[in-house]
């Protein structure tokens, strides 16, 4: 099914409203969100939280940034106590990097503040359109998912 292009377009402009909106919010209270950690902390600790000790590479395959980028931002979370390295018992001349109990505190408290906007945001929503609502939601990420690798930046002329 295709929709159609006046529908496209409403979708494409609520996007960018919303993404605005939470940019505004994030930078406005970033340190009540975050604390000490940086902005780009939590897209390298998530996957550590997830799943466990790992090389480097593998947190910025995670990610999708170059190694060099995650290595200097894991050496600024490693400085700043979020992380823990230790050699990888697989390949000595290697790093095993793990989540750290400040770490750990940090997603939480990112989780709390972010779970209270949201309780207050959707306030006057039924539970059954909240969930109806994420669904949806977890599908449009989805699917911008598929196009960012398989679509040019840019529509052809």
């Amino acid at each position: 099914m295709h929709l159609t292009q006046d529908t496209s377009e409403q979708l494409g402009a609520g996007l960018v409203r919303l993404v605005r909106t939470a940019k505004q919010l994030g930078h406005r209270v970033a340190t009540d969100l975050y604390g000490d950690l940086p902005s780009y902390g939590w897209a390298l600790l998530v996957p550590l939280e997830q799943d466990g000790p790992q090389r480097c590479s593998a947190l910025a395959s995670a990610a999708r940034i170059d190694v060099s980028v995650a290595s200097r931002q894991v050496a600024a979370l490693e400085r700043a106590g979020y992380l823990e390295r230790r050699p990888d018992p697989v390949d000595g001349r290697a790093s095993l990097i793990s989540l750290s109990a400040a770490g750990a505190a940090a997603l939480a408290h990112t989780r709390d503040v972010r779970s209270h906007w949201t309780l207050e945001a959707l306030d006057d929503w039924t539970e059954e359109e909240a969930r109806r609502f994420t669904e949806q939601l977890g599908r449009l990420a989805d699917g911008l998912d598929r196009a960012a690798r398989r679509s040019p930046s840019r529509p052809a002329d």
